[in-house]
């Protein structure tokens, strides 16, 4: 008896969505729903599928800004075909030298502590993965990765402290 009572219910929503309808055209690469906008241009009617148009970001415009002249020149200011003198570069050198011997030294750390974790492949068990064996795995599993990580890391950055070395 309930179900009897439901279709004239599901029967108004059909009549109600069919009149809701909306007819979408196509003009060239813009879809519109308007017919007077249809009419101008030489648009198509969309049929047979549903159209979802997302509109794309337009930044805003803005205004150039004047940038005072000064007669100081930085580092960053200068083009990217600006020839630099040695003494710069050479400085470029030391410094990008010192950070990669700081990053060396930190990985390098990094890695003596994953491997006395490690401990050829068999760390001290925690308390919890006495009981969950699979969690010991898991761990053992993560330890192995980041040890290989870091070594290849640290391979990085000797061969980019060798091509430092090699261009002086």
């Amino acid at each position: 008896m309930k179900s009897l009572s439901l279709i004239p219910l599901i029967a108004s929503v059909l009549a109600l969505s069919g009149l809701a309808r909306a007819d979408i055209y196509r003009c060239g690469n813009e879809y519109t729903n308007r017919i007077t906008d249809a009419q101008k241009g030489q648009c198509k009617l969309v049929e047979g599928a549903n159209v979802t148009v997302v509109e794309g970001f337009k930044p805003p415009v803005t205004k150039p800004v004047a940038v005072p002249q000064s007669p100081v020149r930085l580092a960053s200011a200068t083009p990217p075909a600006a020839r630099v003198d040695n003494a710069e570069q050479k400085a470029r050198d030391s410094d990008a030298r010192l950070i990669l011997e700081a990053e060396l030294k930190k990985a390098e750390t990094r890695f003596a502590e994953l491997s006395r974790e490690y401990n050829n492949g068999e760390p001290e068990k925690r308390g919890n993965e006495s009981r969950n064996y699979q969690k010991y795995l898991d761990r053992v599993a993560e330890l192995k990765a980041d040890l290989s990580r870091t070594e290849s890391d640290i391979a990085g950055i000797r061969r980019e402290l060798g091509r430092i070395s090699g261009s002086k």
